[in-house]
This record gives structure tokens, C-alpha cells and sequence, in this order.
């Protein structure tokens, strides 16, 4: 990356995925990007966690806008040229600038909630109502036990699969942008859920998920992000 744009770090993240049949997510997504499948799946990712440190380059982080919690709805995609990325379904920030910020610069479907985030004792508890846009209560509640690092045969092709991301999708004006996205590999633990409540998967269109969800939990990586491209 040549020029960063902006400076975050994500942590406390806690990671979880479902499957769902591809042409469900597909409906979702526009013309320029096609889903990426594994093992035959689509795969949605609820993805709460606190961002700190967020900065433009030159400018120190600003204690009251710099860190925050946030808890992202994402998919993976591939676009024409083959390359491959995240598009986000949502964004809920517990930071009204951040949430303008998100969509006015990188058109992103940012939303301002009410959040918070907990961790003591190998537990971390994530909240989230939502506020504007709507719909107004749209809510994401997780507690969440943090496990051992994964060793390295539990590094398998799914956990990279569905972590390993370094690019993301939008639409500028009409048109596909894609904006790089640098960080160190997560360090990834084991995560059980003790309680996943939430209706933002609904919320953006999508019917409520089945099945036992993948979890994995990361202390969390600092990242830099860079332009649009075309």
C-alpha cells in the first residue's frame, strides 16, 4: 500500500460465521460482485469488536472519536477481476462522527447504535441497539468465552478463510471501488458462545441464520487502510 488513508487497530474481536445458500446472499449483493464460496457455502460474518486508535495519517488519535465499539455484518466476494474481498451489509459504530465519517467518505452502510464492550476473566460482552438509520432497535448481544490460541493445525483453510480478508468492496457514485486493507495475521483463539441474540442479519435482508455458527476470538491486529480504487 503506498498511501494509507487511515490508521485503526481492531481489537477484542470475536468472529462468527454462517452458512447460507449462495443465491440468498447473492440478491444482496450488486451487479459488479459475485459471492465466494467455500465448501460449497456462502458465508456471513458477525464480526463485534472495539476499534481504537483510529487516525488520518499526521493526526494523533482524538480520545473522543478514536476509539469506540463496532459490530460489522460482512460477506465475501469476488468481483470481476477475480479479486477477492469483503462486502459489508452493515456497520453499526457506538460513535455518531465515525458513523458519518463511514458514510459520507467511504460510502459504507454505517449505522449509529448504542454499543458497549466488556471483557474480564476470559469473557467479553458485546451490545447493540440500534439507533438511525433504522430500523431503530435492531440489536446484536453476544457473550462470548475467549479459548486458547489456535495451534498451528487449527490454522486450516476455513479460520483463513473466513479472517484472512485484505480488501473491501463499495460503490462510489455507482461505481465498484475497491480500497485496500493491511494487518498482521490475527491471532486467533478458540471462542464459545454463551449467547449470540440479534436480528441485524434479519435487518439487512437476510433470513435468520441456522445451524451451529464457526467462532474464532482475536486480542485483535493493528491495521491500515488505504484509497479507492477503480
Amino acid at each position: 500500500m503506498s498511501f494509507p488513508v487511515m490508521y485503526h487497530r481492531w481489537s477484542r474481536m470475536t468472529f462468527i460465521h454462517w452458512r447460507y445458500r449462495p443465491e440468498q446472499v447473492q440478491a444482496l449483493l450488486p451487479a459488479q460482485l459475485r459471492v465466494e464460496p467455500f465448501e460449497g457455502a456462502a458465508w456471513v460474518g458477525l464480526t463485534p469488536f472495539l476499534m481504537r486508535d483510529v487516525r488520518v495519517p499526521g493526526v494523533p488519535a482524538l480520545p473522543w472519536v478514536s476509539t469506540f465499539p463496532e459490530t460489522n455484518l460482512r460477506t465475501y466476494v469476488r468481483d470481476a477481476r477475480g479479486r477477492t474481498g469483503i462486502w459489508f451489509l452493515s456497520l453499526d459504530a457506538g460513535c455518531l462522527p465515525a458513523a458519518l465519517g463511514g458514510r459520507g467518505g467511504y460510502r459504507l452502510p454505517y449505522h449509529w447504535s448504542d454499543m458497549s464492550v466488556e471483557a474480564k476473566d476470559g469473557h467479553i460482552r458485546y451490545r447493540c441497539r440500534r439507533r438511525l438509520p433504522g430500523p431503530a432497535g435492531a440489536r446484536c448481544d453476544v457473550d462470548a468465552g475467549i479459548g486458547v490460541p489456535l495451534v498451528e493445525h487449527e490454522r486450516d483453510e476455513l479460520a483463513y478463510f473466513l479472517t484472512a480478508r485484505f480488501r473491501l468492496f463499495s460503490l462510489v457514485a455507482g461505481r465498484l471501488a475497491a480500497a485496500q486493507v493491511e494487518h498482521p495475521p490475527w491471532p486467533l483463539h478458540h471462542a464459545h458462545l454463551d449467547a449470540v441474540n440479534e436480528d441485524l442479519i434479519q435487518a439487512a435482508g437476510l433470513p435468520a441464520p441456522e445451524g451451529q455458527p464457526v467462532a474464532h476470538a482475536s486480542p485483535g491486529v493493528p491495521v491500515r487502510v488505504g484509497m479507492w480504487s477503480w
